[in-house]
């Protein structure tokens, strides 16, 4: 016989302790409130163990190979050698200390939280249940719940691959060894960097891709410079292309496409989008929609009463730095609240989210950076648009690169106000040239100012200058 365990009373619990979950959570804590952190897996999430820092980690190595080998170019002979042991031990010991959280949990008990292991779930308003190895946790939350459940790998209905050993990007960063043979299921940016990252270890990579290009919510010409340099590394690229079933016989993988090609692989990477399950979540009992793929929020991250939702489930962009601005909005207006759960009135926090010029980088070589709206998104918001592009390779630093200077620079702009809108920086460091674009995006810089600032010679930055000079009516 089980006895039901007490209600505990706090006054904010977090569920799920992704990057902005953990940020949110030590903010509330060093407030002086009482804060229960709730995580099913480990403290920081995706991110620090499966995500940004160890795949980061992967690209940088397949760069110093990718550099190792133009050096012959450059520099005089260079015989490379790929061995992924160093990749493999970087990883585990750098980036993720064996995929052990124990830094993390205790960074939060020293700020004044307590973290729970399990899954927690929405039971009503300010009411969160905790299924724990030991049984079932409850916690009444007099300030209210902030939600940041973060994603989990999706797994598209083809017919045999559930029931084979397909990897996740969670998979891949715990490799060994690099595979003799990948096949990667989608062309987003996770597929894209593990597939140059394994290729330039020497193996044999194939990506499938359902839609028609790689990296669908960037620039088509951002496609095309990536699918160029897939092609001069050998990586073949399938756009357009249907899986209509997989099998897996032991030894390795055999994909069957829609117009009856067969693909065969060691390995089988699924990059194929992410997921939260709502319904699990218990959101429906707080009166949220559980049927969606995300959670509607104010721009001060409230979903209802109590509730505050940041992460990728928000749906203004899956990436780690929204996760983090949106938890200093959602604890500044946790704070201003005070005791009230009932978030109805104006009281609240002064800053508000706004998503505008939020930035993204693919770190493939080249690298791909992108902020606010594409070309076609501005177009079918019913802007006035103007385009400006230019070619990376053909600046001054891009001739004194040489080797690996392919990239470009995309401007779009809102004509009738005269600022920019959106951007795209593709190349060597094209994330770091996007950091002026995403200022001149966030601040509405005019481009009339844009034009008459002075851009440092010779850097690959100061070929924004030609691809303002090529402004053109589009």
């Amino acid at each position: 016989m089980t006895t039901e365990q007490p209600v505990e009373t706090v006054d904010v619990v977090v569920i799920g302790t992704g990057p902005g979950g953990e940020d949110a959570t030590g903010r509330l804590a060093r407030a002086g409130l009482d804060v229960v952190a709730v995580e099913a897996r480990l403290v920081g999430g995706e991110c620090p163990y499966f995500g940004c820092i160890p795949t980061k980690m992967m690209v940088r190595a397949s760069d110093a190979l990718a550099e190792a080998r133009r050096a012959g170019t450059l520099a005089g002979r260079v015989d490379v050698v790929p061995d992924w042991a160093p990749v493999a031990a970087r990883v585990r010991d750098e980036a993720t200390v064996d995929w052990d959280d124990t830094a993390a949990v205790e960074r939060l008990e020293k700020a004044g939280a307590r973290v729970v292991r399990g899954r927690g779930r929405l039971a009503g308003p300010g009411e969160v249940v905790v299924a724990t190895a030991d049984g079932e946790r409850r916690f009444r939350a007099t300030r209210g719940v902030l939600l940041n459940p973060g994603t989990e790998p999706a797994v598209p209905p083809v017919e045999g691959l559930a029931d084979t050993p397909y990897w996740t990007n969670r998979d891949a960063v715990r490799a060994t060894e690099a595979p003799a043979s990948l096949t990667v299921l989608g062309g987003g940016a996770i597929g894209c960097e593990l597939a140059q990252v394994f290729a330039r270890f020497g193996t044999a990579v194939e990506v499938v891709e359902a839609g028609p290009r790689l990296l669908a919510p960037d620039e088509p010409e951002a496609s095309t410079l990536l699918a160029g340099r897939f092609a001069a590394e050998g990586i073949g690229v399938r756009t357009d292309a249907k899986v209509s079933s997989v099998s897996h016989d032991g030894g390795g993988f055999t994909l069957t496409l829609g117009d009856g090609t067969q693909l065969v692989s060691e390995r089988l990477l699924v990059a194929a989008g992410r997921r939260t399950d709502l319904r699990a979540l218990g959101v429906a009992t707080v009166g949220i929609d559980d049927t969606g793929r995300t959670i509607p929020v104010d721009d001060r991250l409230r979903a209802a009463d109590g509730v505050w939702v940041i992460g990728d489930v928000t749906g203004k962009g899956a990436f780690t730095h929204v996760s983090m601005y949106q938890a200093r909005i959602a604890v500044a207006d946790i704070l201003a609240a005070g005791g009230d759960s009932g978030n109805g009135g104006d009281a609240g926090g002064e800053e508000r989210a706004d998503y505008r010029a939020v930035p993204h980088v693919t770190f493939t070589d080249p690298e791909i950076g992108g902020v606010g709206l594409t070309e076609a998104a501005a177009r079918d918001a019913g802007t006035t648009v103007r385009t400006g592009l230019t070619d990376l390779a053909a600046s001054s630093r891009g001739f004194v690169h040489g080797p690996g200077n392919e990239g470009l620079i995309k401007l779009v702009v809102d004509a009738d106000a005269g600022v920019l809108v959106g951007a795209t920086a593709a190349g060597p460091a094209g994330g770091e040239i996007l950091a002026v674009l995403t200022l001149a995006v966030q601040a509405r810089v005019p481009v009339s100012e844009l034009r008459h600032m002075i851009y440092a010679y010779p850097t690959f930055h100061r070929a924004i200058e030609s691809a303002l000079a090529d402004l053109q009516e589009a």
